[in-house]
């Protein structure tokens, strides 16, 4: 079993920067992949970012430039710094897990991000 908490969403003006962290704890393998998702209000979820063990990443348009995803293997960690933000990145932000073979996903509770002035 996989279990993920995430943390560091809260309340930040347009053009102010947050940074979540996920933490993974239980049966976690390096070559796992990792990524954030977030879900707004009466929106599907949607990917913002991915991460490979290797640290080869994959963003959502929307994100490039304003979005960094960055992972820890040795601490099993992984992090999204959030620069830049706009009202529309307002969203519940989830940490995602999603074993290399079996394709079996994880998800934290998810983090509340509001963007507003």
């Amino acid at each position: 079993q996989v279990q993920l908490v995430e943390s560091g969403g809260g309340l930040v003006q347009p053009g102010g920067s947050l940074r979540l962290d996920c933490a993974a704890s239980g049966t976690i393998f390096s070559i796992d992949a990792m990524g954030w998702y977030r879900q707004a209000p009466g929106k599907q979820r949607e990917l913002v970012a991915t991460i490979t063990c290797g640290g080869n990443t994959n963003c959502a348009d929307s994100v490039k430039g304003r979005f960094t995803i960055s992972r820890d293997n040795t601490k099993n960690t992984m992090s999204l710094q959030m620069d830049s933000l706009k009202l529309e990145h307002t969203a519940v932000y989830y940490c995602n897990l999603e074993r290399r073979y079996s394709k079996q996903n994880y998800w934290g509770q998810g983090t509340q991000v509001t963007v507003s002035s």
